[in-house]
């Protein structure tokens, strides 16, 4: 049975049959085809000789009926900053009603009641979804790391006979059916840049790399494709190259579908991914009105309307922040992360900006609160940051770096790198390393503190987080370049020297590197002694930064890469400074 023969009989199911035109005018199908396919139908028992559903039809229509929904809404919705900031993006109200309200009150009417909900970001919120739909909460812990795949993995023995939706949409029709025959999957006639899949004549949805039929992301699964989707998704969520995959890749079988096109029109569903689509179909939801809005308009003297053009900027390793136009000009908004408070002191933070300010040197600041952490800066057009592997940009950001040091700024705090190691490992609450070797490793880099104890040093205010990302290249108004160094949350009084040390393991140089660094910020040569004291730095930070990387870890947040390679500094350049030292010492 094809295609055109399940819509027929699905559409006998809402209305009777009048004639062949108008219920070819009804799917869409053509004449010649509609007559075609009655006749197949008859003859193969599911239409009477009166063009009516047989016992044989209804049992079809029983066998694929839909009988559960899962519901994704796991994920930050980061597009939704800085809404996403106060509530997860399910929770999004248009018209007064929540978006997954709707959701499962539509899936009610057809009478599905089995509705799973997989949740993760601000997962409480949807508590109350328990009591007052009877709904079933999975929880996906790794919601921070891996992409609704693995969500959609966590309820993959609910597939069968299950539509599968997600939370951030909004239908004004209802897409669900009390009667399905087949597997869909929900398509725009509108193009997206950002699609990979297109709908082909035979209503096929197959893989693009150039853009495709905008993706609403709703779908109903059932029989041989179920069976399929399952399988893929116990098969990818155990392979590492898809933690980033969304669920559709797991419908794919090479470079088709499993399932069919379902056509909409683009005005039934909207997919509400930014606060600017929430505007435009709700400019009365309460969302709208956010704190963080509130607060963007009231410092900048503007109405909320004037806030526009939200866009969000790439997600770091302590913040979230999005650029947005106010009166023609742009800003950053700085939103701190999970956990930022145990990390950062605000308050020292907005004193550094003090000293710093209308030096030149850091990025313009509009407002800072010196209790949350939230910052409004001015967006600096035209910029690009330093590229590591250049020697040129290297040498003028130590450059930079040096003139800064030079200047001999002062705050009152100090950062005590061994005491945040030891603050770091106490956030662990008491789980141990996740590195074999850590207590070796650690006493080893304690015996450095010795060495760097003894040697002679300016405390002055100091970067400590200078890494190649913070050292902005602006062209100013009259084509000249100017460098800036941004994100100052770390800064405090500590030998210069460290931030040599921190743009090397964040950059993770290797050692021809560091050499090639260290002689960046000495021209004119380096002592000996002070070498080796970098080679500590290196050290001891790398082993600082790995014990940040083990609490962000506990939350949730992964480094890949990075957090591996700090600790390999840790003890790679114990080694060296151990070899090096010798060496001066025999001469």
């Amino acid at each position: 049975m094809n295609i055109i023969e399940k819509d027929i009989i699905l559409h006998l199911t809402k209305a009777s049959f009048t004639n062949q035109r108008i219920l070819s005018e009804k799917t869409g199908y053509s004449l010649g085809k509609v007559n075609q396919s009655l006749r197949n139908l008859q003859e193969q028992g599911y239409l009477s000789a009166e063009t009516s559903l047989t016992a044989k039809a209804f049992e079809l229509l029983e066998t694929h009926r839909p009988q559960r929904a899962i519901i994704l809404a796991a994920g930050y919705g980061m597009r939704m900053i800085p809404i996403n900031a106060e509530m997860p993006k399910g929770l999004l109200q248009v018209n007064e009603e929540p978006l997954i309200e709707r959701v499962i009150k539509q899936l009610h009417e057809v009478k599905v009641q089995d509705i799973t909900v997989v949740v993760g970001f601000m997962k409480e919120s949807y508590e109350y979804l328990i009591d007052e739909y009877q709904v079933e909460l999975l929880i996906n812990m790794e919601y921070s790391q891996k992409n609704n795949l693995h969500s959609l993995n966590l309820a993959r023995n609910k597939i069968e006979n299950t539509y599968i939706i997600p939370c951030d949409i909004w239908c004004g029709e209802n897409p669900f059916h009390r009667n399905e025959l087949y597997s869909w999957y929900m398509i725009s006639e509108l193009m997206d840049d950002e699609s990979n899949v297109r709908v082909n004549r035979k209503q096929e949805l197959v893989r693009t790399e150039r853009g495709g039929n905008q993706m609403i992301g709703i779908s109903y699964i059932t029989g041989k494709a179920a069976d399929g989707l399952k399988q893929h998704l116990i098969e990818m969520a155990s392979d590492r190259l898809y933690q980033q995959s969304f669920w559709e890749e797991a419908l794919f079988e090479k470079d088709k579908m499993l399932v069919s096109a379902r056509l909409a029109n683009s005005r039934m569903a909207y997919e509400i991914n930014t606060y600017e689509q929430l505007r435009e179909l709700d400019e009365t939801s309460k969302q709208l009105h956010s704190q963080v809005i509130q607060l963007m308009a009231e410092k900048l003297e503007v109405s909320e309307n004037e806030i526009e053009d939200i866009t969000v900027l790439k997600k770091g390793m302590t913040n979230r922040s999005f650029l947005f136009t106010c009166r023609g000009r742009k800003y950053i908004m700085r939103i701190p992360g999970a956990g930022t408070e145990h990390l950062i002191n605000r308050r020292q933070e907005y004193a550094v900006y003090q000293a710093v300010s209308g030096l030149g040197i850091s990025d313009d600041i509009f407002y800072m609160n010196p209790e949350n952490g939230y910052k409004i800066t001015a967006y600096l057009e035209n910029t690009r940051t330093c590229d590591p592997e250049n020697i040129e940009d290297v040498q003028v950001c130590m450059k930079r770096l040096r003139d800064f040091h030079g200047r001999a700024l002062e705050v009152e705090h100090t950062f005590d790198i061994f005491g945040k190691m030891e603050f770091y490992e106490s956030l662990w609450n008491g789980i141990p390393s996740c590195y074999r070797d850590y207590k070796e490793t650690k006493n080893k880099v304690y015996e450095l503190k010795n060495y760097i104890d003894e040697q002679s040093k300016a405390y002055v205010l100091t970067h400590i987080d200078a890494v190649p990302d913070n050292f902005l290249f602006v062209k100013n108004k009259q084509g000249d370049t100017e460098i800036r160094l941004i994100d100052w949350e770390y800064a405090g009084m500590q030998d210069p020297h460290v931030d040599i040390a921190m743009f090397a393991i964040y950059a993770m140089y290797d050692r021809e590197r560091v050499e090639m660094l260290i002689d960046a910020y000495f021209p004119e040569g380096c002592d000996q002694d002070i070498r080796l004291k970098i080679y500590c730095y290196i050290a001891v930070c790398g082993l600082l930064w790995s014990n940040w990387c083990e609490y962000k870890r506990q939350l949730g947040v992964e480094f890949g890469e990075y957090s591996i390679q700090q600790y390999r500094y840790a003890k790679e350049y114990y080694k060296i400074f151990q070899e090096e030292r010798n060496v001066l010492q025999s001469r």
